[in-house]
């Protein structure tokens, strides 16, 4: 049974909306976000390295050497945060959980993004090209 989230977190609602964006599905939030504020929690099954090695995937989320969190169930609100290279979000691993956190202030209807990090985007992403908001403006 996973622990609960810390009371600071408990009782924030956040209006997150899953809809298209320019990556493909994308999170977007309906009202402005404070910067420091917390968004959302990215959740879903732990593994060790070696399931996860087994399993692969693209929404495995390493929290620590041994430990990885497999997203990709669509229970997972936080999957449809799309990778930026100019992003305003970002990561907090505490306790081997992943919380996501307003880099910036943020305004209403505006997708979520954070950067998924250098193995990621060399593996994932890059081949096909990056489609974030700042790497389309220079292609």
């Amino acid at each position: 049974m996973p622990t609960p989230l810390p009371k600071k977190y408990r009782n924030i609602v956040r209006a997150l909306r899953v809809r298209r964006s320019s990556a493909g599905l994308g999170l977007f939030t309906e009202l402005p976000i404070e910067k420091g504020g917390f968004i959302i929690e990215y959740t879903g099954s732990v593994h060790t390295r070696a399931e996860s090695d087994t399993r692969g995937g693209k929404y495995l989320f390493e929290t620590s050497y041994n430990r990885f969190i497999d997203g990709s169930s669509r229970s997972n609100t936080a999957r449809y945060i799309n990778h930026s290279c100019a992003p305003n979000c970002e990561i907090d691993i505490r306790r081997g959980r992943i919380f996501v956190f307003a880099k910036k202030n943020i305004p209403a209807n505006s997708e979520l993004t954070y950067d998924y990090g250098e193995e990621y985007f060399d593996e994932y992403i890059k081949p096909n090209g990056c489609r974030c908001n700042k790497c389309k403006i220079y292609s």
